[in-house]
């Protein structure tokens, strides 16, 4: 039996789309909520969990660098996917015959143009894959879904149009977690190192505690802050940086980074994707 990889939403979601491109040899294990996603890999359920962070359009996903520090996870790698939106029904069914279509209220927005130009109602749904799911339950012939091509392939439904997105550059970053580090050197496009920091209670704590990194070369691509504890004086922040803690400038920097934190946690060491470039 192949191993599972745990990821949120309904057979045929962008994350499953992830789980589907990146770890081809393992199955997909779809979860109602992210924490679901992580007690599956903590309870040995999965092996691997598949969750979005960020999308190049609507900014870091909700909850997500809250819940990553606290899962006890480490990731082990990223991935991208570019989120190309399908419209989809039954067989047999035309675009005219359809009086609404239905998605997430974030894929709607990203796909007004062509609904306007056919006059089509969007209407919103809690998950764009569970609306393809619905169409194919209820066999609606007056409804359709905008989702992923996979969502239509999952569930026997006919795209009536591929690619219908305003824009041609969404694109969501996801990391993929486990329950043990992986500090080894891998892939072809360098590493990435991922850890959240909180700084100690000195003046300009992060000017200084940011400084090593740019003194010894080391490219921060992330760096984000959040309140924890319902504080609003408690603040974590959460950084993506190019390197492995191993490369002479990015142990530099963190020894340097250690000095002005008064807590540090590594939370992964992975391959650079090369769709970053």
């Amino acid at each position: 039996m192949s191993k599972l990889i745990a990821f949120q939403g309904e057979l045929g979601a962008y994350s499953h789309e992830a789980c589907a491109n990146a770890r081809p040899d393992m199955t997909p294990l779809p979860c109602k909520t992210f924490e679901d996603v992580i007690d599956a890999v903590r309870s040995d359920k999965a092996e691997l969990a598949m969750l979005p962070v960020e999308n190049t359009t609507y900014g870091r996903v909700a909850d997500i660098h809250r819940l990553l520090p606290e899962s006890g996870l480490r990731i082990v790698d990223e991935a991208f996917v570019r989120v190309h939106i399908s419209l989809m029904a039954l067989p047999g069914v035309q675009i005219e015959d359809l009086k609404v279509v239905r998605a997430h209220p974030v894929l709607l927005p990203q796909a007004r143009d062509y609904l306007t130009r056919y006059g089509i109602r969007g209407e919103a749904a809690a998950d764009s894959a569970g609306a393809a799911a619905d169409i194919a339950a209820t066999q609606d012939r007056t409804a359709g879904a905008l989702a992923s091509d996979l969502a239509a392939q999952t569930n026997g439904l006919h795209i009536l149009a591929r690619h219908i997105e305003d824009h041609a550059h969404n694109t969501t970053r996801f990391l993929i977690m486990g329950k043990k580090p992986d500090f080894s050197r891998r892939g072809d496009h360098g590493m990435m190192t991922t850890f959240v920091f909180q700084v100690r209670n000195i003046p300009a704590a992060l000017y200084k505690a940011m400084g090593g990194f740019a003194t010894n070369g080391v490219n921060m691509t992330k760096l984000e802050s959040y309140m924890v504890g319902g504080s609003f004086t408690a603040t974590q922040f959460y950084a993506d940086i190019e390197g492995h803690p191993e490369d002479p400038g990015v142990k530099l920097a963190l020894e340097e980074l250690d000095y002005f934190t008064s807590m540090l946690d590594i939370l992964g060491v992975y391959p650079r994707d090369p769709r970053r470039d």
